[in-house]
């Protein structure tokens, strides 16, 4: 575990001739290089996207935050403490987008101590509001990754085991206070299948190396904001589903959103289960979901039933969370030449003006280069291919 193999650092050799990049045509102009590195830049997040992978729909994700001294430095406008929340707000948004039936929990750590700053669960709001209030955290002491990492498995090691368990560091300190031998507690990670990825906001620190590299996640250090808000968009898409996960029938609940009527004179108000654990006092509501299979009260979906533990979820739900498992096929790339008798995309209708343009596998019908990001980022799914197969 120890042995690290031997790679080139990015400050070696990924910076040393940057300026060869920039290429002046006939004209002298470097127009042409520039758009160039848009046109690679925007690519770039298709190309590293898994392509045709089985991607896990149901995952369980801790967010340790480090909360340390080392987040008072002004790096990041105004702190990174504040920095970070900002952005783990957009962060949580985009993770409920794309993954709607997943859960998400948040542990804070500082003074060599770990606690959750909110417990596993599938409703944004509730993480947000957290977040919010979290600004107004002190700062202080050293962080404990030890005592996070074994906070986050307390919860995910009871999991099952055709979800993913996950845990995103967001570490600012280069030192860590732990009570125990991490090296072990790493080959514990391994053994449980959990996954563990690190956002350094400092620099490397070998023991995150470690980590990462046994449990099969990845390991970044920002540049700037704009590269950090990069990194954490990186996790939003699940990991590839691993051969050794189980693949077996889920129980799940499609409750419908009832409203009795305030005429009918047997209804009465009642609680809604999820007020169990939440800060907010229960309400009394005429309204709500009823989980088809003990009939407990719940005010949105998706959540897991604390009475029978039946996971209770909409179509829509799994229906957007569905593209996981069946990603659409990679658009083949070609030169505009190639396609001389279309002029505008298929799509927006727009005139195709790059030099390369991207064409279905299945309809052969043509897309520019903005347009493929939109199919494979938002829709996952052909709107040609779709309106032929509707068409007939």
């Amino acid at each position: 575990m120890d042995e690290e193999p031997e790679r080139a650092k990015r400050w070696e050799g990924g910076y040393e001739r940057t300026w060869e990049v920039l290429k002046e045509d006939e004209s002298g102009s470097l127009k042409a290089t520039v758009e160039e590195i848009l046109y690679q830049s925007k690519r770039k997040r298709v190309t590293q996207s898994h392509a045709q992978v089985r991607l896990g729909m149901m995952r369980h994700l801790y967010v340790v935050i480090d909360c340390s001294r080392s987040m008072e430095d002004q790096d990041l406008k105004p702190n990174r403490l504040t920095s970070t929340l900002k952005l783990m707000e957009g962060f949580i948004d985009e993770y409920f987008d794309q993954n709607p039936i997943s859960q998400v929990g948040i542990i804070t750590t500082k003074n060599k101590r770990a606690e959750k700053l909110t417990e596993l669960a599938g409703n944004p709001k509730k993480h947000i509001s957290a977040l919010k209030k979290a600004v107004d955290t002190s700062c202080v002491g050293e962080p404990s990754l030890y005592n996070s990492l074994s906070l986050a498995i307390q919860t995910l090691k009871h999991m099952p085991g055709h979800t993913s368990r996950e845990i995103l560091i967001i570490l600012s300190s280069l030192t860590t206070c732990d009570p125990a031998n991490i090296y072990e507690l790493i080959k514990t990670l391994k053994s449980l299948k959990v996954r563990v990825s690190v956002i350094g906001l400092s620099a490397e620190v070998r023991v995150c190396t470690v980590l990462t590299r046994e449990t099969g996640g990845s390991y970044h250090v920002i540049l700037d904001e704009s590269h950090f808000k990069e990194l954490l968009l990186l996790h939003v898409k699940p990991p590839p589903a691993s051969f050794s996960s189980e693949c077996s029938l889920i129980r799940m609940g499609f409750p419908q959103h009832t409203v009795a009527s305030l005429s009918d004179q047997d209804v009465k108000p009642s609680f809604s289960m999820s007020h169990l654990d939440s800060g907010s006092g229960p309400a009394l509501s005429l309204g709500g979901y009823f989980c088809p299979q003990c009939r407990a009260k719940y005010t949105e979906l998706p959540v897991e039933c604390k009475v029978c533990g039946l996971t209770l979820v909409s179509a829509p739900h799994l229906a957007r969370s569905f593209h996981h498992l069946f990603p659409l096929q990679a658009f083949i790339e070609s030169p505009s030449e190639d396609y001389q008798e279309i002029r505008f995309c298929q799509a927006c209708q727009g005139q195709l003006k790059d030099k390369n343009v991207f064409a279905c596998p299945l309809c052969r019908s043509v897309f520019c280069v903005e347009c493929d990001l939109f199919i494979h980022e938002s829709l996952h799914c052909c709107p040609c291919c779709i309106h032929t197969r509707t068409a007939t």
